[in-house]
């Protein structure tokens, strides 16, 4: 009994025929018959019953499939183990990304990835920083990458980037002609943000009670596309990194002014769970956006 033999079973198993199952395996049908016949000769007992249709599992196969599911299972955990323990990076990583920054890392996390550890399978799931902290916290996700608002991270987060808060809204609007507008001016603008609670709704709450700036918010969604799919509309106004919305920028279907007066900085931070240690692969996909993501932060196409 070998491997082999035992994916041939599963296989066969699941196509119902010795041709079908062929193919699937791309070995002759010959042999596919001998490795079965090979499985029941040491078993000692029939696996199928040949009829004219195919191949049906008879009763002592339906009791042997799920138990050679099982050791199939097992085998490969086995293999992962083995690299794992030999320095080859394998298997999924859970990561949580900011939807600002989503659709410019990923691409390239990926194409990094089947290049320096083609083994390795992420699980990306974009979300605001609260959600990715409860994921993290929950052991969900194995790597983030958070905002924090301010000029520093969290204990334990690594420091990726900093990026400024600009007004986002549809182009050719006189509010956003100029290359900065103070948070002064955001008094009664509708605007459409992230609902509470959220990093950036306490940040505004906080300098809006300071700086006794009324802020009119008209919409509250908990997806940057949604926001920015508003702002396009031209009937209100969001705020957003410039990553969040390069291409539009390029495009000149929005524009954006940085807020100033006082500015919204946000700390692009990486997060890693403390639920569990980190596996070989999460440790190398931690490294890789260590390097990936600084280049994207904080750059402005449109200047």
């Amino acid at each position: 009994m070998n491997l082999r033999q035992l994916r041939t079973f599963v296989c066969v198993a699941e196509h119902g025929s010795l041709a079908r199952a062929s193919i699937a395996t791309d070995q002759a049908p010959s042999l596919v018959s001998r490795q079965v016949g090979a499985l029941e000769s040491e078993w000692g007992d029939r696996l199928f019953v040949r009829t004219g249709r195919g191949m049906t599992l008879s009763d002592f196969g339906r009791r042997m499939l799920p138990e050679v599911k099982a050791a199939m299972e097992q085998m490969v955990r086995l293999e992962s183990v083995a690299r794992e323990a030999a320095g080859v990076p394998i298997g999924t990583v859970h990561l949580g990304v900011l939807p600002s920054l989503a659709r410019l890392l990923l691409p390239l996390l990926f194409s990094d990835l089947r290049r320096t550890a083609p083994a390795v399978t992420l699980r990306a799931a974009e979300g605001f920083s609260g959600n990715l902290d409860e994921q993290l916290s929950s052991g969900r996700l194995d790597v983030a990458v958070i905002n924090r608002y301010g000029t520093s991270a969290l204990r334990g987060e690594e420091v990726l980037g900093t990026a400024d808060t600009y007004l986002i809204g549809k182009a050719g609007g006189t509010l956003l002609a100029e290359r900065s507008v103070p948070f002064k001016a955001l008094e009664d603008v509708p605007l459409v943000l992230p609902s509470a609670p959220n990093g950036l709704r306490v940040m505004l709450d906080q300098l809006s009670r300071r700086h006794g700036v009324r802020l009119q918010v008209v919409m509250e969604v908990d997806s940057s596309v949604s926001m920015k799919n508003v702002a396009l509309s031209g009937h209100a106004f969001t705020l957003l990194p410039l990553m969040a919305v390069k291409e539009e920028l390029v495009l000149k279907t929005l524009a954006a002014s940085k807020v100033i007066k006082p500015a919204i900085p946000r700390t692009i931070a990486l997060a890693l769970t403390t639920h569990r240690p980190l596996s070989r692969a999460a440790r190398h996909v931690a490294a890789r956006i260590r390097i990936l993501a600084p280049r994207l932060i904080g750059k402005d196409p449109a200047r």
